[in-house]
């Protein structure tokens, strides 16, 4: 079989070349004309990014993939599903809002914005997963399976409950209707460290699902019978109080994410690019954005989302560690099979990134090995 190949660029720019007619040279060098858009459909899988969190994906780039889409023929429109925790984007109302807020309008991008599973996240359809091992039907947001084509657009990123977020993520877990999510997160529900909470609150203020009560000693605790496992007071708590202690949980959601990703791209055209800037240690999902952990890297594009991922962790994971980032605080003892610096493991130690790359290998969804070609 021939190794994937994914097209790379750098950020650097020529004097009167803006990046985003590389961003455009690009994914035209890496196939996009291939696909026969005339007249379909076009679902460009996005992330709007919440609000007050300054590390998603700029307008502009959907824009210029829009614009190229349409030059082929395509209709498309940029989509997401709403969230399951509190914040602007678990309804479609507050979901709108935050695009807007975040620069991507019908004025400035030139396509319109749908929210894929409707008004309060139900709009949804089941969708068989073939060869799934933990989801027989996947939950996906109907405007997405309506359309003709997936064209995912990733921000490459850390994330508290899996390690990375790319294309994998943003298909399988972004593409998940609210029932799909609660789905993909109900395997594993986290625990409260009373030695290590402050009692602050934050955590609580962020559960979507009212699981988290204090009691007389002012320590978090968590009702499992509430908890839908999605991970946000992971991310939230500053002191490192809350963890998910289930050696598989983390595994499966992995897993789940995966399977909800093969299930959007199974039987329909795809393509796939992410943007390796601002990144930043976890997901965009958050209301803010630390500092990022590395210098900017470039821009991936390809029609295996696997490889994709997996170049762009290959890329993370050679690039220079921030001292001033989180990485400044965590003991960097973790390396990658190729002997660097793993900055996935070291930021998030409970979390194994590889679980993706492999069983996204095992089910049929791509391959992590892969030719990189550098467009210039």
């Amino acid at each position: 079989m021939e190794m994937a190949k994914v097209y790379f660029t750098g950020m650097r720019t020529k004097v009167g070349e803006s990046l985003l007619v590389k961003f455009d040279r690009l994914i035209k060098k890496a196939g996009i004309d291939r696909i026969d858009f005339k007249n379909k459909y076009v679902a460009i899988k996005i992330h709007f990014g919440e609000p007050g969190n300054l590390a998603f994906l700029r307008s502009n780039f959907a824009k210029t993939a829009a614009d190229r889409i349409k030059a082929l023929g395509g209709k498309p429109f940029l989509t997401d599903c709403n969230t399951l925790y509190t914040g602007y984007r678990n309804n479609a109302l507050g979901h709108l809002d935050a695009a807007n807020l975040n620069g991507y309008s019908p004025l400035s991008t030139g396509v319109q914005n749908i929210i894929a599973d409707g008004l309060k996240g139900t709009d949804e359809v089941d969708v068989p997963v073939k060869g799934g091992r933990y989801c027989k039907v996947a939950h996906i947001g109907r405007a997405i399976m309506d359309a003709d084509i997936v064209v995912s657009l990733n921000h490459f990123k850390g994330h508290e409950l899996t390690g990375f977020g790319g294309a994998l993520k943003n298909l399988g877990m972004g593409s998940g209707s609210r029932a799909g999510k609660m789905a993909m997160h109900n395997d594993g529900k986290p625990e409260v460290d009373p030695k290590l909470c402050a009692g602050c609150g934050m955590c609580a203020k962020f559960c979507n699902q009212k699981a988290i009560k204090y009691g007389a000693d002012k320590k978090a605790g968590i009702d499992h019978k509430l908890c839908v496992g999605c991970g946000r007071c992971i991310g939230v708590c500053n002191f490192h109080a809350i963890s998910n202690k289930s050696g598989t949980s983390n595994e499966k959601i992995n897993c789940k994410i995966v399977e909800y990703a093969k299930a959007v791209l199974d039987g329909r055209p795809n393509f796939h690019v992410s943007v390796v800037n601002q990144v930043s240690p976890y997901c965009d999902c958050h209301g803010e954005s630390d500092a990022a952990i590395i210098p900017d890297v470039g821009i991936f594009a390809g029609f295996d989302p696997v490889a994709l991922d997996k170049a762009c962790i290959d890329a993370v994971n050679a690039a220079p560690g921030i001292d001033t980032s989180i990485l400044g605080d965590r003991r960097r003892t973790h390396k990658d099979q190729n002997g660097r610096e793993d900055h996935f493991t070291d930021i998030h130690p409970s979390t194994d990134w590889r679980v993706q790359i492999s069983y996204a290998e095992k089910i049929g969804l791509g391959s992590g090995s892969y030719e990189l070609v550098t467009v210039k």
